[in-house]
């Protein structure tokens, strides 16, 4: 059994994902814990990839506040070799083969994607299933947006799930 490649991110109302600063200290700002769909999301994870700026951000923390464990792979555009933080994996390339080499690592579960750049270089090369997108009541006003990529045709997605703030979507292909 394959797993999916799942983008799950918090937003704010107003469409960001970072603020002014690239800071998500607002994120707290919700209703208090995981919702049972983050929390599926954590029981069905295998593996992790994101990007080398929310490396940046957040150092050496675990994703999920340590709730989950498995492979961190962080996909940067630096020799993957220096790699900082011995306990992710660094790699670099094409996204596809990044994410291929994500999914090997997930054995089977689902391989999230989350960041800015790297679901959005997934989205792009059709290799995103399902978007799974808290939204925090709180309104930024500028920042880092969740999607921007000029040029590309609209992507449809169909609802699977609504959990009170809480969606899962499904990208129509």
């Amino acid at each position: 059994m394959t797993g999916k490649v799942i983008w799950h991110m918090t937003m704010s109302l107003d469409g960001f994902i970072g603020d002014r600063d690239d800071s998500v200290d607002w994120m707290t700002l919700g209703d208090g814990g995981p919702s049972g769909l983050g929390a599926e999301v954590i029981a069905t994870t295998g593996a992790f990839l994101c990007g080398g700026k929310r490396i940046d951000k957040v150092g050496e923390s675990r994703p999920y506040g340590g709730a989950w464990t498995g492979p961190v792979l962080v996909y940067t555009r630096k020799d993957p070799a220096t790699n900082p933080i011995p306990e992710f994996t660094y790699v670099s390339g094409d996204i596809r083969s990044v994410v291929a080499g994500g999914l090997e690592a997930a054995a089977g579960k689902n391989l999230v994607v989350t960041g800015g750049t790297v679901p959005r270089l997934s989205l792009d090369a059709g290799l995103v299933d399902e978007i799974v997108l808290h939204i925090v009541p709180v309104l930024l006003g500028e920042g880092i947006r969740f999607y921007e990529s000029p040029g590309v045709s609209p992507t449809r997605l169909q609802v699977l799930r609504a959990e009170g703030m809480n969606y899962r979507f499904e990208v129509i292909r």
